[in-house]
């Protein structure tokens, strides 16, 4: 009888007044709570800590294996010994501390926040309307969270105001999704005056808890401007470093002009920014008829494809990056257009034109109703 008293409950003495009695039914249950993979962490480990008692373990032990507290081994040995396994599974309720916030003192938060302040400021802060509304900094973020609303966060645009906006927007999207049979479409555009910026200091490098780190100044070594050329079928990058002169004139990348299908040639460009404005740049497309430029309407650049490939670069190999000099900094770049010209994919447009035109009379609706 003792023997088998001894093999279905083990009990061990913790601290005065807790005994964990531990019998095979709630050590198999317990067992498959830690072994099923969807039981949420906090139950696994509370059982933990219970097979661990039952065990003979310390109560330092449990907690470096658990992660925990030493109030909170304690809590759940007791909450297992008045109530088993079932309440180590429930949570106990606990009442408010501060009784919710009352609707209309919300709403006046949230009608407050959607004008500017009456102080001098661009936005209100939780401190700022905490203040005015007479009530905690956590009463008023969650206020705003509730209500989805962000007043230190800004979102920038720009509205074509091009009056052939629609019909330069589906020719366009047309070169992108049709383009025609035997042609080389080409998306070309320039990436103007991209610094060459060192740190004062050397930073640090990546390490477990740690991000790698910048100095917050820099040292200018110059600039130089990105002409590139993206071909719209391989999504392949051709591209070309012009460094502004003095007279702030710059010499235009010598663009690949196509005789026949696999076959390219380089014409000379005058040297100006605003090439395709240019009455030289005319002349030479007079002269080669077949060349034919497509413009985006104005303000925007986002339709232009290539840029794209500008915003990958910058946010991939310029932005954190450190350059001693120009040329350190063109080298870089000449090195990640290589490697991306590795494994090119097709450009696909995926956005409805029609869908663009009415977001963008939307917004014009918008501001006209508010301004």
């Amino acid at each position: 009888m003792d023997s088998v008293w001894r093999r279905s409950v083990l009990v061990w003495r913790m601290r005065n007044g807790i005994t964990i009695v531990l019998g095979e039914a709630d050590r198999r249950r317990l067992d498959a709570l830690v072994a099923d993979r969807n039981t949420p962490q906090k139950h696994v480990w509370r059982a933990r800590i219970v097979l661990m008692s039952a065990d003979g373990v310390g109560t330092h032990a449990i907690m470096a294996q658990t992660g925990t507290s030493k109030t909170t081994v304690w809590r759940w040995q007791a909450r297992f010994m008045a109530e088993g396994v079932e309440g180590l599974l429930r949570d106990k309720t606990r009442p408010p501390g501060q009784p919710p916030v009352a609707e209309d003192r919300a709403s006046a938060v949230v009608a407050m926040t959607l004008k500017p302040p009456p102080h001098e400021a661009t936005h209100w802060t939780t401190r700022a309307m905490a203040k005015v509304a007479g009530l905690a900094v956590s009463t008023v973020h969650k206020i705003w969270k509730a209500h989805g609303l962000a007043p230190h966060r800004w979102r920038q645009f720009k509205l074509s105001n091009d009056p052939t906006f629609a019909e330069k927007l589906h020719d366009v999207v047309g070169l992108y999704v049709s383009p025609p049979a035997h042609a080389l479409v080409l998306s070309i555009d320039e990436k103007s005056q991209i610094q060459a910026l060192d740190r004062t200091q050397p930073g640090l490098p990546l390490k477990k808890g740690r991000g790698a780190t910048l100095t917050h100044d820099y040292k200018r070594h110059g600039t130089t401007t990105l002409f590139a050329a993206l071909d719209v079928l391989r999504r392949g990058v051709r591209a070309q470093h012009a460094a502004p002169s003095a007279s702030g004139i710059h010499p235009l990348p010598q663009r690949p002009r196509a005789r026949h299908p696999g076959r390219q040639a380089r014409p000379r460009h005058p040297r100006h920014y605003t090439a395709h404005k240019h009455e030289k740049v005319r002349a030479w497309l007079d002269r080669h008829p077949r060349w034919t430029l497509h413009f985006t309407p104005t303000s925007s650049s986002w339709l232009n494809a290539v840029e794209g490939f500008f915003a990958i670069l910058t946010r991939r190999r310029l932005q954190n990056g450190v350059f001693r000099s120009v040329v350190d900094l063109q080298a870089a770049i000449n090195r990640f257009i290589g490697e991306h010209n590795q494994t090119p994919k097709p450009f696909i447009w995926r956005a409805d034109p029609d869908a663009i035109i009415a977001a963008r009379n939307r917004g014009f609706q918008a501001l006209k109703s508010i301004h």
